[in-house]
């Protein structure tokens, strides 16, 4: 697998097949990225299960919030990581050990060793992404930014007709 460079359909197979997603370092603080990733996510229809040693047994955006990943009681898809490179690796043991099918390593998070541990106990991987990023680019929320092909643009998208587009992110019939 080319960490560096992930083919759009591996993401959206990931995005469409996960339903539950741990996320470790969520943060209640509505300024941090974690934060708002969760709420998205959340808004997106997934089950988001926050972990964080500091705020376990409160809640995030109504989420029950744990202290480990070991704490969660429901079988998760994907192990979102919102911690350093260093804390990858613990957390992809633990999500390897807990039956994950997916680790995800935020923006900023890369830990290769960790990678192929977890591509060897047959989990797909993705570092230095942002699922909330990488669902709208699928969908076309990232579009209304102006933000198509790395490039930022103060021109509208072209909508089709006069309604809001679709916000799938399933692949389109060919």
């Amino acid at each position: 697998m080319n960490h560096d460079a992930y083919e759009e359909d591996y993401i959206r197979t990931i995005l469409n097949e996960v339903k539950v997603i741990a996320m470790a370092g969520a943060s209640a603080r509505q300024v941090r990225p974690s934060f708002f990733v969760l709420k998205y996510l959340l808004e997106k229809g997934y089950d988001v299960i926050p972990v964080n040693p500091g705020l376990a047994g409160g809640d995030i955006l109504g989420q029950r919030v744990y202290a480990s990943l070991d704490e969660i009681p429901e079988k998760v898809d994907m192990v979102d990581i919102f911690r350093n490179s260093r804390a990858a690796g613990p957390l992809t043991a633990q999500a390897i050990e807990m039956g994950a099918s997916v680790v995800w390593m935020q923006l900023g998070v890369r830990n290769d060793e960790a990678a192929i541990r977890a591509e060897a106990a047959g989990l797909k991987v993705v570092m230095d992404r942002c699922p909330k990023m990488e669902y709208g680019k699928l969908c076309g929320e990232w579009g209304w930014l102006g933000a198509r092909s790395s490039r930022i643009s103060a021109r509208r998208p072209a909508l089709s007709g006069k309604r809001v587009q679709s916000l799938s992110i399933r692949p389109t019939k060919r």
